[in-house]
């Protein structure tokens, strides 16, 4: 799965990115920093199933503190975005060819409300604006897509009695929309049941609702520790209640892992603590109590980059995080533990589970085993998060 940053220029985009990836990225004050989109890393983090057996893990990837394992997914940081770019303005055309990939959406919007809709310094900019325009352009570039072939496209697949929604998902396969996604857009508009009866309005409606179902979004809600970063959070919760807001510190959350890479202090992402293990100077003593002041002392999330990031892996695309696991041995044939986390889809079975792992082992499955109540599981079981499975196969 890929993770798309996405917002206007100069609202911390990159920034976000680094201290998700801790890659080397070009941040500075002046849009479109970010020409072609950076590729990176980020980790979402799942109570490990280690401490449970007494044991500590060594993961293959990602990695574990404290029995915290961090599970490596995808993230990509686009060029920004301005009000036009479905018409081709600023970098438009290839900022949303860029996101196509993309399974779901991070919206880092700044509330410190000093950048204007093009990422230049202003004052007292209203941030709502952000989201409602955003929301629009990549609607518009849904439509963009629909409207080329929409005439033929909807008689056609009426005419030979088609799979409507087969046939949108064929459409749109480069933007990775499948046809279950499809059936829910179709389902929650209720339209008249002949698509080449809608007028614009209901293909504009159906464009969003389909971009809603393939690609949710989450709203970052960036420099909330600036003057005016927790009103504007609050006028945002309150204008858009449908959307899941996260108040969010990139700044913070880079400085924290910086200091920790170095290993000035202990700290684990997303935790709203950490500890100091080297002297420091005045400057770097200064900045972290501000950290812990103004961000991590004052919201649950702390600075929110490793709760966003799982709230967009574990909420809106609902995965789950599974655990290959011996029933009677932990350790792989190399004697590493728990080496392995893997990320699957809602809805994953055992069977399924067995395919993801190696052809040879679905094709070959005849039971599961739960690592930790040794139950045999059929092929049919429907797997939970945070689940250890031994695949038994045939050889």
């Amino acid at each position: 799965m890929l993770i798309g940053l996405v917002g206007k220029p100069s609202v911390g985009k990159s920034t976000f990115f680094k201290a998700a990836t801790l890659a080397e990225v070009e941040i500075a004050s002046y849009p479109f920093t970010t020409i072609k989109p950076n590729h990176g890393v980020g980790y979402v983090k799942v109570d490990c199933i280690d401490k449970e057996f007494n044991t500590q893990c060594q993961p293959n990837h990602g990695f574990c503190i404290n029995h915290k394992r961090f599970v490596p997914v995808d993230l990509m940081d686009v060029a920004g975005l301005v009000p036009g770019a479905s018409e081709g303005k600023g970098l438009g055309n290839q900022f949303l060819d860029d996101l196509r990939q993309a399974d779901v959406f991070i919206h880092i919007v700044d509330v410190s409300g000093t950048t204007d809709e093009t990422g230049k310094p202003t004052e007292n900019y209203d941030v709502s604006k952000d989201i409602t325009f955003l929301e629009e352009e990549i609607d518009k570039w849904f439509l963009g897509i629909l409207l080329k072939v929409w005439k033929s496209f909807a008689r056609k697949a009426e005419m030979e009695e088609e799979n409507f929604a087969r046939a949108v998902a064929n459409q749109f396969s480069g933007l990775k929309v499948n046809e279950e996604q499809v059936k829910s857009a179709l389902l929650k508009l209720n339209f008249p049941v002949r698509p080449s009866l809608w007028n614009e309005v209901q293909v504009l409606k159906f464009a969003s609702e389909l971009r809603k179902q393939s690609k949710p979004m989450i709203i970052a809600a960036n420099k909330i520790d600036t003057k005016n970063g927790k009103e504007n959070y609050e006028k945002l919760k309150k204008k858009f209640p449908n959307l899941v807001i996260i108040p969010c510190s990139a700044d913070s959350e880079l400085a924290l892992r910086e200091a920790a890479k170095t290993e000035l202090i202990d700290y684990i992402p997303g935790e709203r603590n950490f500890e100091i293990k080297k002297n420091l100077n005045d400057k770097q003593k200064q900045a972290l109590d501000k950290i812990k002041k103004n961000v991590l002392d004052e919201y649950e999330t702390g600075t929110g980059v490793q709760e966003i990031l799982n709230y967009a892996i574990f909420n809106l695309l609902n995965y789950i995080a599974i655990f290959p696991a011996g029933a009677h041995k932990l350790a792989d044939s190399k004697g590493k533990v728990l080496p392995d986390c893997f990320l699957l889809p809602p809805g994953s079975t055992a069977l399924d589970f067995a395919f993801f792992l190696h052809t040879d082992f679905g094709k070959n499955f005849i039971r599961a085993i739960d690592a930790r109540t040794k139950k045999v599981l059929g092929k049919d079981y429907k797997l939970k998060h945070r689940d250890a499975l031994e695949i038994v196969t045939a050889r």
